[in-house]
């Protein structure tokens, strides 16, 4: 039987949002995958710690997601146990967050490459360990994109899916360098909402996911964003064409 490939996602999870804060990254996505224009489930989260220092999060494919989680946790693992000492090593090693983000660059290049990509944005976040003599011995936030095609990204300020046409704009119009971790979530929940309200593929459930460099990563639990008022607004409320009794919002 000649060999297939993959010619177009078939369960999928949608926008990923993310930005640097005044001390490390925050991450939000919704946990509802789809099945053509069906929900599939509303509980499968699309975040992952790799070794407690980065975070992977990922829309498009989900299968295609978790094999990318699988080869990095490889790589990872190849990377810190390279020789017997390093097993009984007691300073812990990982691979920097930006070495991730450049592999992964390699492997979806390759794989569209083969004419079977990883149909995913991946969107990789981090510190990056202090290095040079003018370094002041602090690690430094990383946060960066790749897509299917093997293009990368690296800003303060990313977003996948839908959320690059709608929640993007959001972002660049609030954003500073000095947001405090509660004006970061505020702002990432107000994002989240507004792909609810317009993307069919988004739900009201999301996570939030953190990289500082005290805590490393935390992944929230699964919880509902607050839009119990979400169509109080005067334009739906308004009848249709302005004439009342006519059946409108």
């Amino acid at each position: 039987m000649a060999t297939k490939h993959t010619t177009r996602p078939i369960v999928t999870g949608t926008s990923v949002v993310g930005l640097q804060y005044k001390d490390g990254i925050l991450l939000a996505a919704d946990t509802m995958l789809s099945y053509g224009s069906m929900v599939k489930s509303f509980q499968t989260p699309r975040m992952k710690a790799i070794q407690g220092q980065i975070l992977l999060a990922a829309s498009g494919e989900y299968s295609d997601f978790q094999e990318i989680c699988q080869q990095v946790d490889a790589l990872c693992l190849e990377e810190t146990t390279e020789s017997m000492t390093s097993i009984y090593d007691d300073d812990s090693r990982t691979i920097p967050a930006r070495n991730v983000w450049n592999y992964l660059r390699a492997v979806l290049y390759r794989k569209r490459s083969q004419m079977n990509p990883f149909w995913n944005t991946v969107v990789v976040a981090g510190l990056q360990p202090p290095s040079g003599a003018d370094s002041d011995g602090k690690a430094k936030p990383f946060l960066g994109t790749v897509d299917k095609l093997g293009t990368t990204l690296q800003e303060p300020l990313v977003a996948t899916g839908f959320g690059a046409y709608l929640a993007l704009p959001l972002m660049r119009e609030h954003w500073r360098p000095d947001l405090e971790e509660g004006e970061a979530r505020a702002l990432l929940e107000d994002c989240m909402k507004v792909l609810f309200f317009r993307d069919c593929r988004a739900s009201a459930r999301i996570q939030l996911a953190k990289v500082t460099e005290d805590g490393g990563v935390t992944i929230s639990e699964p919880y509902e964003l607050d839009h119990s008022n979400a169509w109080s607004a005067p334009s739906l409320q308004r009848a249709v064409g302005d004439l009342s009794g006519d059946g409108g919002w």
